[in-house]
């Protein structure tokens, strides 16, 4: 399946480029100002892979008061612009997606923790095109191959409103296709 072609080849791309991130600011020695005391000289103690290796979770002691803190750090990617049916183009929106799928995944057996992977595989998909700009049906379609995975119900929920359905044979159909 395509999608599952382009998630491991972003996965793999988002691994090498947290590598070279986390390469490059360890020999930046670039400091961290200490929440507690303002002074910007601190130690790392502890540095991980959190969120599928998309972040860096660092454990730090201040020199000076010896409190210790936790940092996240991740890369900042630009996400492509969403283009709608109507042509007008509108920046891509995380808490929209979000807000989409929760409706769609409402009183579902899926855990808040399945819904965040989901979300992050879908804008490594968009990011992985490329392109600056992407369609709100590919955008759509891709949310629909997701849904189809995580939650059949949810996929129907989702794809009723998507694709408007106007009647229940409609309704029939889609759930047909989903048995094929």
């Amino acid at each position: 399946m395509f999608y599952d072609y382009l998630l491991n080849r972003t996965y793999d791309w988002l691994c090498n480029f947290v590598n070279l991130v986390i390469f490059v600011i360890a020999n930046l020695k670039l400091f961290m100002f200490c929440p507690f005391c303002s002074v910007q000289e601190t130690k790392v103690i502890d540095s991980r892979l959190v969120a599928d290796g998309s972040q860096v979770r660092r454990r730090r002691e201040c020199t000076v008061c010896k409190e210790r803190f936790t940092t996240f750090e991740m890369a900042e990617l630009v996400m492509p612009r969403i283009v709608k049916r109507d042509g007008s183009r509108e920046p891509f929106n995380e808490d929209k997606l979000r807000a989409g799928l929760q409706r769609a995944l409402e009183k579902r057996p899926v855990s808040t923790e399945q819904v965040e992977q989901c979300i992050s595989r879908l804008k490594s998909s968009l990011r992985a095109t490329g392109e600056r700009e992407a369609g709100s049906e590919f955008l759509g379609n891709l949310i629909m191959d997701a849904l189809k995975e995580l939650d059949k119900i949810a996929y129907v929920r989702f794809a009723s409103v998507y694709r408007s359905f106007e009647d229940i044979r409609e309704f029939g159909e889609e759930i047909a296709r989903l048995g094929d």
